[in-house]
């Protein structure tokens, strides 16, 4: 049997078995395992040994346990609960406001703990039963949560792309970096289509009514942005300190750790409890994150052995004359096809064996790619049946939302989302110009 066909055999296998209920990261690990065995013979069973010790060895995963407990400890301790409060006073008095500062606290989130989990909790029980006793429009206020939520894993500092710099062999940093001006043109065009929505049809988001906001003077309101404070110190501490080159990305991450619990205890809010909830919730994440790129090292360790990333761009570009660009927008295409029915990392670990090689051969660039990879992740987290922004709302929502509402909200915060792949794609330097202006500037 050819090497190609050992390939297309390995990658069925392990289709196959994810259609069983499997674990990923086991169905994942077993196939590589187990094809290496009869491939390399006895010497087979190092490749996991091997990709256990370089995964120990990749310095910047000490970032994950810490921006995990970072977003943990912000939900938790309910600093999110003053944010909101802040958002919802200042904008509240334009139609639609209560959505739009929703969004505001999502990016704001989204800049201090990396995971769409902790935004969606928030919002979800948070700014949803508030929205909903305003009058707000059920499957508009529903997919501005779920849409704000996917913001976490774009805007830094991202766990996604921690872990696809991992597969990649691609700076943390840079990708980071990479994925600030795209997410915020996401939240922006939010932001604009709420507030366009919100005009032309005011039933939907209604502002406040005036007695209300009459009966809140000038001096809370003031004193309302004191809730801002903290969440900007935390982030100048994180980011500021980083990108003036004072700390390495590792140390940023222990800052923000630090930071976060600062806060509780300054807002009187880290008790024993807290502190347990957050800790066991950061073990259980980066548990799970650890095994699945493991599972990944080593399913793609067999996968380059066999040659068959070069076979398929020998069969793409050789046989079938498809231009580099046109393999990328099939490649994109696969990955919203597989987001209807896998989660982010799961598609990760499948197809980046294959798939961030092929790109490297194309000419892409590995960190502008990494960009469209997490963009399309977002789109697969809002996308029926099988979402996983779905799911987490169908259980954390009031009763009064139904699941149809939540697969029907969707539709126009996708169409945006698709709407910002198409523009970071035509425009790569929206996603580069600001990692390479801070090349060579950054520790670690």
């Amino acid at each position: 049997m050819s090497y190609e066909m050992i390939a297309l055999f390995m990658f069925a296998s392990m289709m196959a078995l994810l259609l069983t209920g499997q674990r990923v990261f086991g169905v994942i690990g077993a196939v590589a395992v187990i094809f290496a065995l009869p491939l390399w013979g006895t010497g087979g069973v190092e490749i996991a040994f091997a990709q256990s010790i370089k995964l120990m060895k990749w310095y910047p995963l000490l970032t994950l346990p810490m921006f995990i407990f970072m977003g943990y400890m912000l939900s938790e301790s309910r600093i999110a609960d003053d944010l909101y409060r802040m958002f919802h006073v200042w904008f509240g008095p334009v139609p639609g406001g209560l959505a739009i500062g929703t969004i505001f606290l999502m990016v704001v989130i989204s800049a201090m703990n990396g995971l769409s989990v902790a935004g969606m909790a928030i919002g979800a029980t948070i700014a949803l039963p508030e929205l909903l006793r305003r009058g707000y429009d059920k499957l508009m206020i529903t997919g501005v949560v779920q849409g704000g939520a996917s913001l976490g894993i774009l805007i830094p500092p991202s766990v996604v792309l921690v872990l696809y710099g991992m597969i990649a062999r691609q700076p943390v940093s840079q990708l980071w970096l990479a994925g600030v001006f795209p997410g915020l043109l996401m939240a922006t065009l939010f932001i604009v289509y709420i507030a366009v929505r919100c005009q032309l049809q005011p039933h939907l988001g209604p502002p406040l009514p005036k007695a209300e906001r009459d009966a809140i003077s000038w001096k809370e309101r003031i004193s309302l942005l004191r809730a801002g404070i903290l969440p900007f110190m935390i982030f100048f501490l994180m980011n500021g300190l980083f990108l003036m080159g004072y700390t390495s990305l590792v140390e940023s991450s222990a800052v923000g750790a630090l930071s976060s619990m600062a806060a509780a205890l300054i807002k009187g809010r880290l008790s024993r409890e807290v502190m347990e909830n957050v800790m066991r919730k950061t073990l259980g994440i980066s548990c799970m994150f650890m095994w699945i790129i493991l599972a990944a090292l080593c399913f793609g360790a067999v996968f380059d052995g066999l040659g068959a990333v070069r076979a398929i761009e020998t069969f793409f570009i050789g046989q079938l004359g498809l231009e580099p660009w046109h393999v990328l927008i099939l490649m994109q295409l696969s990955f919203l096809l597989m987001g209807t029915f896998l989660d982010d990392t799961a598609m990760l670990v499948i197809v980046a064996p294959l798939y961030v090689p092929l790109v490297k051969l194309l000419g892409f660039d590995l960190v502008w790619y990494g960009i469209l990879y997490t963009i399309t992740c977002q789109i697969a987290y809002m996308t029926p049946p099988f979402g996983y922004n779905l799911f987490l709302m169908r259980a954390m929502a009031p009763p009064e939302i139904k699941l149809r509402h939540i697969y029907l909200s969707v539709i126009p915060f996708v169409a945006i989302m698709l709407l910002t792949l198409v523009i970071v794609m035509m425009f790569p330097q929206l996603a580069l110009w600001l990692p390479q202006h801070f090349q060579g500037k950054l520790q670690g």
